[in-house]
């Protein structure tokens, strides 16, 4: 029984990958995307749109660092 219950948390743990993640990427990938443009935009850039983005960005970053490197690795 308690091989059992090792076996069962040792794949527990070896399935830290959520499908929730995948979003998580697209959606870091789409304000990188956004910022991108926003920065290039040639006769008048929206400099409150830009701030927000790279905050927005930034924080997706942090998030992404975290979840990829500390919870799928390890």
């Amino acid at each position: 029984m308690v091989l059992a219950q090792e076996a069962g948390k040792a794949t527990q743990d070896a399935s830290n990958f959520a499908p929730f993640d995948i979003f998580m990427l697209l959606f870091t990938a789409i304000i990188f995307i956004g910022f991108v443009r926003l920065v290039l935009a040639r006769p008048r850039k929206n400099y409150f749109a830009i701030g927000f983005a790279a905050v927005s960005l930034l924080v997706f970053l942090v998030i992404d660092y975290i979840m990829i490197f500390e919870v799928w690795m390890g």
